[in-house]
């Protein structure tokens, strides 16, 4: 794979822009650490000179990028406030999300093993 070749995927409703070798935060996931997840879900591929798109909702049918587990761990704390004026109601909670780091390893196109 060259330095351009990257791709978009979807995993838990939001979409990462990936290519080999760089890390991402994902919402956690139930997997231990070093195991490797697949994510078949995979908008767009762009290899060199090729460029697959998947059509609506669909992704590109044979797809896939492979990424092992690095660490999970906890968002910062978030502050979540709820006032209402001249009514004596209010309410502060806090929020951490989950989430799970994983480094691409693969981008594999339609056709390809490994």
């Amino acid at each position: 794979m060259s330095d351009n070749d990257y791709a978009i995927i979807r995993a838990d409703g939001r979409q990462y822009k990936v290519s080999e070798g760089i890390s991402i935060h994902v919402d956690r996931l139930d997997a231990e650490l070093g195991d490797t997840k697949t994510f078949e879900d995979v908008l767009l591929l762009s290899q060199g000179d090729t460029l697959l798109v998947g059509n609506g909702s669909q992704g590109v049918e044979g797809a896939r990028v492979v990424a092992e587990v690095q660490e999970h761990g906890r968002d910062k704390k978030i502050v979540v406030f709820k006032y209402k004026a001249k009514t004596r109601y209010r309410k502060k909670q806090g929020h951490r999300q989950g989430y799970t780091k994983v480094k691409v390893s693969k981008i594999l196109a339609p056709g390809q093993d490994g």
